[in-house]
């Protein structure tokens, strides 16, 4: 079914433990090939993906980290595999080594944009299809693009751009607050 070049993999990754959990860092071509070996090893068995997700490092060169969880009901162990990728970078579709991944990378790509080579069906899952950016990326404006609302008047959803009442200000912790202009005071 797969066939596995162990001396591609073996080298190429880090094992280490933390919070008690198995972690595996390793690079974006051994993924599949690592994958492969640890669902079919006699010795390591993961026959069950639990989740596929990523966590957005904005100021890092490898801007992204994508994590999986994988279960080995068989030896009652857990094992996370971290993949660390800069912006633009594509990885490897696992979906057919474990179809359950379709969805969670369907997730991942909607989310945060990290795409998917070779993925049956890359789409958006969880927001609309005219949707613009991806929501988790720490870049994304907190109040998003455009303001979704169903009009009784219209019989229909309607798209409008963010109206902020307020402009947006930046606060920092060397910001001194005007108290004189605050419409409540706590007496002491």
């Amino acid at each position: 079914m797969f066939s596995i070049n162990y001396s591609k993999i073996r080298p190429i990754f880090i094992y280490y433990i933390s919070a008690g959990e198995q972690v595996i860092k390793v690079i974006p071509q051994t993924l599949k090939q690592l994958i492969i070996f640890l669902k079919l090893h006699t010795r390591t068995y993961y026959q069950q993906l639990i989740d596929i997700s990523a966590i957005d490092n904005y100021k890092s060169k490898l801007r992204f980290e994508v994590v999986y969880q994988l279960l080995s009901i068989t030896y009652n162990q857990r094992l996370i595999i971290s993949v660390s990728i800069s912006e633009g970078m594509p990885v490897n579709s696992i979906t057919s080594i474990y179809s359950s991944a379709n969805w969670y990378e369907r997730e991942v790509w909607d989310r945060f944009g990290i795409y998917f080579t070779s993925h049956p069906d890359l789409r958006r899952r969880l927001t609309d299809y005219g949707f613009k950016g991806h929501p988790l990326r720490k870049d994304f404006p907190l109040t998003g693009y455009i303001e979704v609302q169903y009009s009784d008047y219209h019989k229909r959803i309607l798209y409008s751009p963010v109206f902020l009442i307020q402009e947006y200000r930046t606060f920092t912790f060397d910001s001194k607050l005007n108290f004189e202009l605050c419409p409540f005071r706590l007496e002491v």
